[in-house]
């Protein structure tokens, strides 16, 4: 339910105008993976906005705003889940559904 409310508000939001739904849906899904790949790093979830921004994302920068909204749900996620599944995947198919 989270996630429904999340995406919903970030293909809202006025900084997103500019861009298509796939743009913003696929960006949304590469911070996804950005996180994911932080929780395999093993990166507290306090320090994720810093690990993500080390990596300079390819995405625009209002994008980084998202990072801490989005962390909880990947870090709320079984390690499990983590390793074997595409988290942004699955966000980009949910969000394009919106």
């Amino acid at each position: 339910m989270y996630r429904y409310a999340l995406v919903a508000l970030l293909a809202a939001s006025p900084l997103a105008a500019a861009e298509t739904k796939q743009e913003s849906c696929q960006y949304q899904a590469d911070v996804v993976a950005a996180i994911q790949q932080a929780r395999l790093d093993r990166v507290k979830e306090r320090d994720v906005p810093a690990a993500v921004a080390a990596t300079n994302p390819t995405w625009p920068a209002n994008y980084n705003a998202a990072i801490p909204l989005i962390a909880p749900w990947v870090y709320q996620q079984k390690m499990r889940d983590v390793r074997e599944q595409d988290l942004s995947a699955a966000w980009l198919e949910l969000c394009l559904k919106q």
